[in-house]
């Protein structure tokens, strides 16, 4: 045995079962031990539950109580199920099957299907897709894009929550459930769409369990021939079952109960798919003489961080808030969880590119660091404030901003209109370059409200609007401009953000960093409207938003950051307010309901406009900016920008100022753009007044930023020492050119 299969790599297999049991705290032994009868495992986040259940099945196997090949593990993605079966490898219990729940049954129907059907398994549709906008067009309902993948959303639903096309539209209705459509429609093109599928003579990726649960309960003799071959089960994130997952697993167990669930009940975030909590919660009613091992030793997350998470959840109301789990972090001390206001989101999104920047210069590899957001839509922001930085990042679980077909299509109507606008009648009536942009994007399926629900169509509504709004403030920013230069602006946009994908920084939506953990980790946009999101209304939507917070802030290992803006854009009315879910948690406010908040004392970072470096910790401040000279609170985008009133004496140097001027025209020239793409006025009037020396005061004058630092920082620290950069100077000499 060479010296590199006794390195992490390459463990060394355990000579025993005991020695499988080494290494386990006393809980997990607890579940590793327990191998008869049922078991529920309530595993909170960070607490090892895959290592527990991993060593419950390979000791059963190095005990002789198990054959690995009576042993069926389950989970929900292929991602889990390998490092599954990877783990039981380096235990020495290879053998053991351990799929998804498709997979599983998939086999199953496979073997089965000739002698319950006879023939061969009818072809798997990859994508559903197409037959839906099929049965659309039979039923002549006109669906566009985003409509057929909420439409076929709502199918899955119903399948997997066994509701039939006939019983949809009252299932809805019993659940409070938003139809995309109007519900008879929905349950006429779930129909056709089951027609069709009759008549093509193939399956959908849902009916690989109806198949199978449907041949099991026919077919007695293939249920007890399943049922010789798998004698004991276990079930991971159990919380996430649907319910025809569950039907199928009792369809596996039989009358026997040698089964072994594990889930956190805080965890459950996919409910619009049909998941629920119930049956973990109702376990111990159906098995009343179950084994209950609850894991609470987090050995992820610093205790700064677990508390925080314990507070969240100290709050929850509801029946899984009944059965929340208290974390005890097991790891060393670490910084607290800071918390950062800013005036609006550019600011917010600067602000998070600067604190990476400082994670990074600390060590921090970038991929150990997480920018976590509750919508797709919102990755735009910070996708151009990494690139804007040069920091290297990776798009987890959606597609880049400009790369979203609804994005891509907006564009090309916009350049049209840039082009050809004056011949079309729907921008007739629209007399600014805003109402331009709604004109034409109305045209793609914008409009001034938002849709109903939280699917593909509310999603492509909100990139639309980002679009909208980026227009509003490229508008105020530059008064006069057309909808040429707007385009350009786009373009600019969308080359700056086509960085390789190299390991970098991680972008993802809280639903998709499931399952996933760093050391770093920046929860953004963390106010009311965004968590929760307009949309949750109900008592238990709002519930289920605070466990998507609750999940969020357990991925990261040691350093969190919570951040929020006050304002959606530059000058706007700063009417925002931090999540509800932080009353009492976050230093200076008080818990709600009036208990004493379970979270510690965190810095606190005020962020005004873009600064440079993030403030000294401090008590939050709701006035966004005041005055420097006459103390009055700031509201205009302009005046934050001089941090002074309008009408206040300024102690402006005006020759530097026009030599900044006049240099800012030449670097125009040379570039080929507009002189404010270059700085704006104001920033210009900022740097004549502020008259830095060294780069940490130019980077902390609101408008410079990171990018515009790195490529005119030198000219205009020389220019403001009195340098005279010539004609032929002047070409943004520092670092490496900012993009």
């Amino acid at each position: 045995m060479t010296a590199a299969t006794h390195s992490t790599l390459f463990p060394q297999v355990p000579d025993s079962a005991d020695a499988v049991l080494e290494g386990l705290d006393p809980e997990q032994r607890e579940v590793a031990t327990a191998l008869h009868g049922p078991v529920c495992v309530l595993a909170g986040a960070g607490t090892g539950k895959t290592r527990a259940i991993t060593h419950r099945i390979a000791y059963g196997v190095r005990a002789g109580v198990f054959q690995p090949s009576s042993v069926l593990a389950v989970t929900f993605t292929n991602r889990a199920a390998g490092e599954m079966r990877g783990r039981l490898r380096q235990l020495g219990a290879a053998g053991v099957q351990a799929r998804t729940f498709h997979s599983a049954a998939l086999r199953q129907l496979q073997y089965f299907w000739p002698k319950a059907v006879g023939g061969g398994l009818p072809r798997i549709v990859d994508r559903k897709i197409q037959i839906v906008a099929d049965a659309a067009a039979a039923c002549r309902v006109r669906l566009d894009r985003n409509e057929l993948r909420d439409v076929t959303a709502e199918i899955e639903w119903a399948k997997v929550t066994q509701t039939v096309p006939a019983d949809y539209a009252a299932a809805a209705a019993r659940t409070g459930r938003e139809s995309p459509r109007d519900p008879a429609e929905i349950a006429q093109l779930y129909g056709a769409y089951e027609d069709l599928k009759r008549d093509r003579a193939v399956i959908d990726f849902e009916d690989v369990l109806l198949l199978t649960v449907g041949i099991l309960q026919d077919r007695h003799d293939i249920a007890d021939e399943i049922r010789a071959q798998y004698q004991h089960f276990v079930v991971d994130e159990y919380q996430d079952v649907s319910p025809l997952q569950q039907r199928l697993l009792e369809l596996w167990l039989g009358d026997r109960d040698n089964l072994c669930v594990v889930g956190d009940a805080s965890q459950t975030i996919y409910s619009f798919t049909g998941a629920t909590p119930d049956h973990l919660l109702d376990f111990r009613l159906r098995h009343p003489g179950a084994t209950v091992v609850k894991l609470v030793r987090d050995y992820r997350s610093s205790p700064q961080v677990v508390r925080l998470a314990n507070g969240l959840l100290s709050q929850a109301r509801g029946r899984a808030a009944d059965h929340r789990l208290e974390l005890i972090s097991q790891r060393a001390q670490g910084p607290e969880p800071a918390y950062s206001e800013y005036t609006d989101e550019p600011a917010e999104a600067e602000g998070a590119a600067r604190r990476v920047r400082g994670l990074l210069a600390a060590g921090v590899p970038p991929a150990e660091i997480a920018i976590l957001f509750r919508t797709n839509a919102q990755s735009e922001i910070y996708e151009q404030a990494l690139a804007d930085a040069g920091i290297p990042y990776q798009l987890r679980g959606a597609e880049r901003f400009f790369d979203r077909p609804e994005v891509r299509k907006a564009g090309i109507a916009l350049r049209g209109a840039a082009r050809f606008g004056g011949n079309d009648s729907l921008l007739d009536d629209a007399v600014d370059l805003p109402s331009q942009v709604r004109a034409v994007l109305s045209g793609e399926g914008w409009t001034s409200t938002p849709p109903a629900g939280s699917g593909a169509v509310r999603e492509r509504w909100d990139s639309l609007a980002a679009l909208v709004n980026l227009a509003q403030d490229f508008a105020a920013a530059r008064p006069g401009a057309t909808l040429a230069d707007l385009v350009a602006e786009l373009d600019e946009r969308a080359s700056s953000q086509h960085a390789p994908t190299v390991q970098g920084v991680t972008l993802a939506s809280l639903h998709s960093a499931k399952g996933l953990e760093w050391d770093a980790v920046l929860l953004v946009s963390v106010a009311e409207g965004m968590m929760p999101i307009s949309y949750a209304k109900t008592a238990e939507q709002i519930e289920e938003e605070r466990r998507l917070l609750y999940v969020g802030v357990t991925r990261a290992r040691e350093h969190l950051h919570v951040s929020w803006a006050l304002s959606r854009s530059p000058g706007g009315r700063p009417g925002r307010r931090p999540s509800r879910f932080l009353d009492g948690l976050r230093p200076g406010s008080s818990a709600a309901s009036g208990r004493t908040a379970t979270a510690g004392p965190g810095g606190v970072e005020r962020g005004f406009g873009t600064t440079g470096a993030p403030a000294a910790p401090r008590r939050v401040n709701r006035t966004p900016a005041r005055c420097r000279v006459c103390g009055r609170t700031l509201s205009e985008a302009g005046e934050m920008k001089l941090m002074r009133c309008d009408d206040c004496p300024s102690d402006m140097d005006e020759g530097l100022y026009e030599r900044l001027r006049s240099w800012r025209a030449a670097q125009a020239r040379r570039s080929g753009q507009p002189a404010f793409c270059v700085f704006t006025d104001r920033t210009l009037m900022a740097i004549a007044e502020a008259a830095p020396d060294e780069a940490g005061e130019l980077a902390r004058i609101p408008g410079v930023g990171v990018r515009k630092l790195n490529r005119y920082g030198t000219d205009v620290l020389d220019i403001c020492a009195g340098l005279d950069l010539g004609e032929g100077d002047g070409q943004g000499r520092t670092g490496d050119g900012g993009d």
